[in-house]
């Protein structure tokens, strides 16, 4: 693009005309999104496998109520309740859903925000310059733009009409200063945007200038429309817990299947019973009726808001860390990431360039030189900080140092910048150029006037020892900073008028060295020599390519300026003739330094087992550097294959770009499209990436990867693409966040494990009660309560479970690591059949053994619906006893006080209750009696029991609820015993091997699994022995109770 306004035939000056306008072009913008209709965002959240069944089941529900004949108003009314809870449950599941996916889309329409809306235009036939709507540039056109301007479209740099032409193109680059342009030709054809210095960049910002380019790129053509295209053809892969949660579904629904259709087949016989009115249809309905109920019990309805109240409560956590999670399943997600990519600035470092090291002559012999160099303390914007001389603090206003006065003069005169306190953040931000901030910071630090700052507020704080330097001296004016000089220089007079005027120059060191001609040493001025000079300049690339890789700026002064009366202060190319016979005062080192808290998280990520990959778009250099500094790489390490260049990157063959995913610490000078790479890669390797980013070149890449963070600080873009936001773009909140992500997904585990061994109780007494052919023990709307009032309490509270003391001393788990493992399927088999078996064995012990109960055969129990036409077996008995609505007080009584002994359990997975007691979870227990308080309101407020076809417990039945419930802990505890030890227990590995050893703790665990499962039928006994003599007559092979001397003294041993 040498010649770029030739290329396009039409000269600089007058622009495309309205001929060629028309004929070669058409306007070109970033084209509108189609999104997805509001009715397909609808129908997509009932694509799932359990929704389907859930909403089958509500239909089935809903037309089994309507044409079912009815004795009274309240039960047709309670037969309506159980379909319209299940529609009420899936339209906020896909009303939350339709709300999440709008929300998503709105990443790629926030690019709107980067669209100049005007541009102006130089076009032939028209008088001077036009304003038109951006989106009507063509490639060919002539844009002019200014200080504030935004760019309208990709340009190629014709003319710079001011002295410097500075860009602020850090939402495209990332870069965290302003570029200075220029129009040579780039002769590098793979250039990246960065080194593309006579381009100006769609949507980014006039920081300084003036100039005029020719538009090569407009619409989708433009650096940001590639992002845009690249964001839109982004797809959004569904998290690890979704998958998982997906698959559990799956697996749930084939089970469902299978047992509901067991359950209706078992009962094919019963179909033509009397009960049923003799009919084979009634009796298959009827059936088909408890097969969808078993269908309701089974699916878990409470655990998408359970889950979803947990990912909120996480949030809330990690919002208090400042982590603010866009997206709710992303929560989880952190728990399982195992690589983060990680910008550089802003993140690992503070993004407030601060001056660490400086040096001044302190004597010469010869052509010899002696350096006093200093440190300085302090790694913001904030001014406070102290000066160091070999170790010692440095009082500048002393007057042991001369030269320190002089070189806060000069950082103060020769500077354009300021610090001012923000009173809402409660932090120093820079106002101007960030290399100027740092040097206006240095000379509060140095206080070179010993400026009394008691009782100043933070906002005087900031420039206080500059106002009184500013008062000594007064600017005339300003020689701006140029490329051929690489300097500039402010023109001073003393306020008092009793010295001689000043230039205070400042710049690069080779540029303002090759014009000095003396150096400054202990107050007086010394000729420089040729060696002098290049003792120096070996001094500052010892500083720019040390561990530090500090930026140098050398510091001198014009003792005798020409007059002003004969400088041409519009003509920038004479400047350089003004900058001579300068003297040479000292050299400041400064750097975007490391966040302090860094090192300390970076450590943690390793034990963790997370790799830390720093991706910047500075050079190779600074970012090795500031990788040393943070732990990133130990101090001796080498850097070869494990730190790449975007360049270097591009050069691999595509086999070792992912050899060097796999082992690579650091990539710089990156572009977008590297990022996106790289995070593909690590993907294809089973990673599972966090993604951090400010900028819109970074939004593909967030999108890309599992989890995008975005800065605080950063683009609407980059924040709408992403899942979390951290609010003070720190690194050490991710390691936070990630933390309370692996947190979660063990309360998660918690839950759900509390929710599916309830769900498989219910299951289980369903099926026992078709498979015994005894009368219902639960009816669906009591499974719907159960599901979603009573145990969602209790299971949203577990959410509230103390995170475990090693949590980040474990690597992280694969992301196909399976949900349920067989061990705790086992686990929730185990429980739940012992919830079910309860739960029906309560509901037959009214019947059975009640002392004020019918106390009727088991032979009647399981016989009930003959009662009617066997009369001869059914003597003495009223056949609507089995309408009584106390065996179903006592079944719905005894579930959920299990399962409220069940959420105990599930404080920890594998520590007992008492390692671990109740109370450790505060919100467990107030959960707990608040579950407890709504079922004695349905069970004792008449018009609730009623609609549950319930009744209140006496004293004596509430005895038998706690007796039969209290077991599944003594269940669980040995379950956890078992896996504590000898399950998830690691063992000394040699140890191990030793064959003694390994007799001795099998031994150990068999003697230890017996003596606890003697504890658990000893307890059984203790309970059901009472009720030997009752039972045994209940199957007609005893005597009556009364008639029976055992039944005497087992009563009084219990009591």
């Amino acid at each position: 693009m040498e010649n770029a306004h030739t290329k396009a035939s039409l000269f600089s000056s007058a622009g495309l005309s309205e001929e060629l306008l028309n004929k070669l072009y058409s306007f070109a913008e970033l084209p509108a999104e189609e999104g997805k209709k509001l009715w397909e965002l609808i129908l997509e959240q009932f694509d799932d496998l359990l929704v389907k069944i859930l909403l089958l089941a509500a239909i089935v529900s809903f037309i089994l109520a309507l044409f079912e004949e009815h004795d009274d108003q309240t039960s047709a009314v309670t037969a309506f309740v159980e379909p319209f809870v299940i529609l009420l449950i899936l339209i906020a599941n896909a009303t939350v859903g339709v709300w999440q996916e709008r929300n998503a889309e709105s990443a790629i329409e926030a690019l709107k925000e980067y669209e100049p809306e005007m541009a102006k235009v130089i076009r032939s036939g028209k008088h001077g310059v036009q304003m038109i709507r951006a989106n009507e540039l063509v490639p060919g056109d002539i844009v002019e733009v200014s200080v504030g301007d935004k760019i309208p479209a990709d340009l190629r740099l014709m003319k710079i009409y001011s002295t410097t032409l500075r860009i602020d193109q850090s939402i495209l680059t990332g870069e965290s200063v302003s570029v200075i342009k220029h129009t040579d030709v780039v002769p590098d054809p793979r250039a990246v945007n960065q080194d593309k210095k006579n381009c100006l960049f769609s949507g980014t910002n006039v920081a300084s200038g003036k100039a005029r380019g020719i538009v090569f790129g407009t619409g989708l053509a433009t650096e940001i429309g590639k992002i845009r295209k690249e964001m839109a053809e982004t797809e959004t892969d569904r998290t690890p817990l979704q998958q998982k949660l997906d698959e559990f579904g799956e697996q749930l629904s084939k089970v469902i299947s299978i047992i509901c259709v067991a359950v209706w087949a078992i009962n094919i016989g019963h179909f033509n019973d009397p009960a049923h009115g003799g009919s084979w249809i009634k009796g298959a309905i009827y059936y088909f009726k408890i097969a969808v109920a078993l269908a309701v019990a089974a699916i878990p309805e409470g655990l998408p808001a359970v889950i979803t109240t947990c990912l909120a409560l996480g949030t809330r956590r990690m919002a208090k860390k400042n982590a603010i999670v866009r997206s709710l399943p992303s929560v989880e997600t952190l728990g399982c990431t195992s690589v983060i990519c990680s910008d550089k600035t802003g993140t690992l470092t503070t993004n407030q360039m601060s001056v660490s090291k400086m040096f001044t002559a302190y004597s010469t012999s010869g052509d010899d030189i002696q350096f006093t160099e200093f440190t300085v303390t302090g790694s913001t914007y904030e001014p406070s900080g102290q000066v160091y001389h070999n170790g010692r603090q440095v009082n500048c206003a002393s007057g042991d140092y001369e030269t320190l006065t002089e070189m806060a003069t000069i950082c103060s005169m020769c500077n354009d910048s300021a610090v001012d306190f923000n009173e809402t953040k409660r932090v120093y931000e820079k106002v101007g150029e960030a290399t100027e901030t740092a040097l206006v910071v240095l000379v509060e630090k140095m206080n070179v006037y010993n400026t009394n700052k008691s009782g100043l507020s933070p906002r005087d704080l900031g420039n206080v020892c500059n106002r009184v330097i500013q008062q000594k001296w007064q600017k005339e004016f300003t020689l701006e900073f140029s490329r051929d000089r690489k300097s500039m220089s402010a023109y001073c007079i003393p306020s008092s008028g009793g010295s001689a005027a000043k230039m205070f120059v400042k710049g690069a060191p080779e540029g303002v060295l090759s014009r000095c001609t003396h150096i400054r040493v202990n107050g007086q001025k010394v000729p420089l020599t040729a060696k002098m000079t290049q003792r120096i300049v070996d001094q500052c690339i010892q500083y720019g390519t040390g561990r530090d890789t500090l930026r140098c700026l050398a510091l001198g002064t014009i003792d005798n300026p020409p007059s002003p009366q004969g400088l041409d202060l519009e003509d920038s190319s004479k400047f350089i003739r003004y900058e001579k016979d300068i003297t040479f005062v000292g050299v400041v080192g400064m750097l975007d330094p490391p966040r302090s808290e860094v090192i300390d998280s970076i450590r943690e990520c390793r034990h963790a087992g997370i790799r830390v990959i720093m991706i910047t778009g500075d050079n190779k250099n600074t970012a090795e550097a500031i990788g040393r500094r943070i732990g990133l790489f130990t101090e001796d390490e080498d850097f070869t294959g494990k730190s790449f260049t975007g360049r270097e990157f591009d050069d691999l063959p595509p086999e070792q770009q992912s050899d060097a995913c796999r082992r690579a610490k650091l990539f710089a000078r990156v572009e977008p499209t590297h990022k996106s790479k790289i995070v593909e890669f690590l993907q294809s390797h089973g990673e599972i990436t966090a993604m951090t980013g400010d900028g819109v070149n970074d939004a593909p890449a967030l999108k890309k990867a599992e989890i995008g963070i975005a800065m605080g600080s950063g683009t609407a873009v980059a924040k709408s693409a992403s899942e979390m936001v951290l609010a003070d773009d720190n690194f050490a909140t991710i390691v936070s966040a990630v933390e309370e992500g692996r947190a979660i997904y063990n309360n998660m585990k918690q839950f759900i494990r509390y929710l599916i061994s309830s769900n498989i109780g219910e299951v289980v007494s369903i099926f026992l009660v078709a498979a015994l052919g005894i009368p219902e023990a639960l009816i669906p709307v009591q499974l719907l309560w159960v599901n979603l009032v009573t145990d969602g309490l209790p299971a949203t509270a577990l959410g509230f479970n103390p995170p475990d003391l090693d949590i980040m001393d474990r690597p992280p788990r694969s992301a196909s690591e399976s949900l349920i493992s067989k061990w705790l399927f086992f686990r929730y088999l185990a429980v739940g059949t012992y919830v079910g078996v309860a739960t029906v064995g309560a509901s037959m012990w009214w019947f059975l053994l009640y002392e004020d109960g019918p106390q009727i055969s088991y032979y009647q129990l399981t016989h009930w619906m003959r009662c009617e036409i066997e009369p001869e077996n059914f003597t003495d008995l009223d056949c609507a006893v089995f309408e009584d609505t106390h065996p179903n007080a006592m079944a719905l009584s005894v579930l959920v006080t299990i399962e409220m002994a069940n959420a105990m359990n599930s404080l920890s997975e594998n520590q007992s209750l008492l390692v671990m007691p109740p109370w450790t979870n505060v919100w467990l227990m107030s959960s707990i009696a608040l579950s407890m308080s709504l079922h004695f309101i349905i069970l004792y407020v008449d018009i609730l029991a009623t609609i549950f076809q319930i009744t209140p417990l006496s004293w004596a039945e509430w005895m038998a609820v706690l007796k039969i419930s209290f077991p599944v802990i003594v269940l669980d505890e040995i379950l956890k015993f078992i896996a504590r030890n000898y399950i998830d227990g690691e063992q000394d590995s040699k140890s191990t091997e030793d064959a003694k050893f390994k007799r001795l703790f099998l031994l150990r665990a068999i003697f230890s699994v017996v003596c606890l499962t003697l504890l658990w039928i000893s307890y059984f006994c203790w309970i059901l022995i009472p009720y030997v003599p009752q039972f045994m007559h209940a199957i007609g092979r005893g005597p009556r109770v009364s008639n029976n001397p055992l039944y005497s003294v087992f009563r009084s041993v219990e009591l």
